[in-house]
């Protein structure tokens, strides 16, 4: 079975399945599925047990679902589809951070395999997407995101920002206006009152945004193959 031989809820689904535990998150639940997808619960169990019935999903009732082998192949394909073409987009098309995700989403389920290689070659194989997310590779490896904490949970000293969550625009405006994107550098003073731009300029964050900012301690370097620090 390949990506193609799939609905695109079922893409869907198994994308959002992988991306929940990315980034060290327990596995979703059908509730957390059913919110996300502005759907009932019923309908999720029902969506379940047919990727279940094609080996996709291990899946009990009122339980976490979590993807089978089969399934991790696929979600890390689709997971590739969609950040590689929000790169091409921000990179390319001259589109804001904030605004890849949308057309991503509808492009992703009609993007061929060629499509998407000429993309990784024309971007010189780009490693994170515009929001910090690692794009997998061809053959489903990924860069592990262990060690990366949210802003909430900085300790003061020096960090880098590693990943920003793409799921409010609105958000990632204001972040954007902030300078506040991977690479960019970040000092704590006192836990979620000082943060600082590394030249000393003060930023203030709401709690949303230090929940949804991840850091990395300041290693004094920028990650290698990150997006620019301020996308436009």
């Amino acid at each position: 079975m390949e990506i193609d031989d799939l609905t695109p809820i079922a893409q869907d689904y198994l994308k959002v399945i992988w991306s929940a535990v990315e980034w060290g998150e327990p596995p979703i639940t059908t509730k957390a599925l059913a919110e996300r997808f502005a759907t009932s619960q019923a309908n999720v169990s029902g969506t379940m047990r047919r990727l279940e019935a094609q080996d996709l999903v291990s899946y009990e009732p009122y339980k976490p679902v979590v993807l089978t082998e089969l399934g991790q192949r696929l979600a890390l394909g689709m997971v590739r589809r969609h950040r590689l073409i929000e790169t091409f987009l921000a990179q390319v098309l001259g589109y804001g951070w904030e605004e890849v995700h949308e057309d991503a989403e509808r492009l992703e389920h009609a993007a061929s395999e060629r499509f998407l290689t000429r993309i990784d070659e024309i971007l010189s194989h780009p490693t994170t997407d515009p929001h910090g997310d690692p794009i997998p590779t061809a053959d489903g490896r990924w860069e592990s995101q262990a060690g990366a904490i949210r802003l909430a949970e900085a300790e003061p000293g020096g960090y880098r920002v590693a990943r920003v969550d793409d799921s409010d625009p609105g958000r990632l405006s204001r972040l954007r206006v902030l300078r506040v994107a991977p690479g960019v550098r970040l000092v704590v003073s006192d836990r979620r009152s000082a943060i600082a731009l590394a030249d000393g300029t003060p930023i203030e964050l709401v709690p949303d945004d230090l929940d949804a900012v991840r850091v990395r301690p300041d290693g004094g370097a920028a990650p290698q193959g990150s997006p620019p620090a301020v996308p436009d």
